[in-house]
């Protein structure tokens, strides 16, 4: 099999905090990285290394890759987790956000895989998995540029599935739903910068109202933990044929369904109910 050695994204909290130490329990050796080395200190003494890793520097993520390389031999195990949502209105958010979301989501990740990947091919194993989100597949108003990144990765994954197959290399999509971590609130808050007046306005303040209420009401009772991923990650690692996508959590479940049981123009209606149209009135 060679090196079982995973890399990890986004280790600073939520989902890639709970993998790293579910994984480091477990007897993987874990590399837990991001992009403040002080955030996960603590990661240490649970048995992880820790490295920094930022997914917007190419330098940055060649360095972490290079260690475990050197110490390794290869990164067996891929684990692409860092990534947040841009929120707001499509005209109303700058393109200098837009370029930011998708560094974050889906550049990074490519090149990490880039990267990892000739190490995989040389042993004849290893194991990628995105961390992609039920809103790779549907979308929600508010949301262009974070669905729009997450179907991205879906994309690119269903293609790296197919062409590495061969390598030994197996690829696979994780798609949480509501998750109990503070994703909602970094949300919220990359809208501090959207105009208070215009067009946009009441919209913006609304999908700001109804993402806190959905990590913070009564449909956080559909949410998951973190831990809940991690357990749905090792599966997709541990596997001897993973399976292409994980749907993580009763929110993603039931949405997606939805989503595929109604027509378009029957989802927008659904979509009309839950959420104000923006208008110049």
């Amino acid at each position: 099999m060679g090196s079982r050695a995973v890399l990890i994204t986004g280790c600073s909290s939520g989902i890639g905090r709970a993998t790293a130490l579910r994984l480091a329990e477990r007897g993987w050796p874990v590399y837990a990285t991001a992009r403040k080395v002080s955030s996960i200190e603590d990661l240490a003494a649970r048995g992880c290394t820790t490295l920094a890793l930022d997914v917007n520097d190419d330098a940055s993520m060649r360095a972490a890759v290079g260690v475990v390389v050197e110490r390794e031999g290869a990164v067996g195990v891929l684990v692409n987790n860092a990534g947040y949502s841009q929120s707001g209105a499509a005209e109303t958010v700058s393109m200098e956000l837009v370029r930011r979301q998708f560094e974050t989501n889906v550049f990074g990740l490519i090149q990490l895989t880039k990267l990892v990947l000739p190490g995989m091919r040389d042993q004849g194993w290893g194991r990628i998995v995105n961390v992609s989100s039920m809103g790779g597949k549907l979308s929600f108003p508010g949301g262009a540029y974070y669905h729009a990144s997450k179907h991205a990765v879906e994309a690119f994954s269903d293609v790296l599935r197919f062409e590495t197959k061969n390598f030994g290399v197996r690829a696979a999509i994780i798609e949480p739903g509501l998750i109990r971590t503070a994703f909602g609130e970094a949300a919220v808050g990359s809208m501090e910068d959207e105009p208070e007046q215009g067009p946009y306005a009441s919209f913006n303040n609304e999908v700001a109202r109804l993402t806190k209420n959905a990590y913070d009401g009564p449909m956080a009772k559909l949410g998951a933990r973190p831990e809940t991923v991690a357990k749905a990650i090792e599966r997709a690692i541990s596997s001897r044929r993973p399976k292409t996508r994980y749907r993580v959590g009763a929110s993603a479940r039931v949405m997606l369904l939805l989503r595929a049981l109604l027509p378009d123009r029957a989802w927008d209606v659904f979509l009309r109910s839950q959420y104000p149209r923006p208008s110049n009135g």
